[in-house]
């Protein structure tokens, strides 16, 4: 049969839990890359890690696991994505939309500027 635990039990098991989780997203910080290169028909688009997290004043909760998955897993985008990543504020719809995104960050919307991202070689 289980014991009950007593509240200060709990609490030392939460105080772990929190140092843990913080200790491994640090680890997972400190290995992230400068660029990443997602293959498109429209041209290849390179993003640039660093200068959007700088953005974002090293808050790595302002895009993950929010808007991206902390991996290094393929993204995977579809064609077509734009719109609906825009509409519900997704991926790079997330910031990239006329009204901007966490933490007030604003840029500049997909819509008509495919050339900023997307480059033909």
């Amino acid at each position: 049969m289980a014991r009950k635990l007593r509240p200060d039990q709990i609490m030392r098991i939460a105080w772990l839990f929190l140092v843990l989780t913080a200790a491994a997203g640090f680890v997972v910080a400190q290995d992230v890359p400068d660029k990443i290169v997602f293959p498109s028909k429209s041209g290849n688009v390179t993003f640039n890690h660093t200068a959007h997290s700088q953005r974002a004043k090293e808050d790595c909760s302002a895009c993950h696991p929010a808007l991206f998955p902390q991996s290094r897993a393929p993204i995977n985008y579809k064609a077509g994505m734009h719109k609906a990543a825009e509409t519900t504020k997704t991926s790079c719809g997330g910031c990239h939309n006329p009204t901007g995104g966490p933490l007030n960050l604003k840029a500049f919307e997909t819509k008509g500027n495919c050339a900023k991202c997307h480059v033909r070689k």
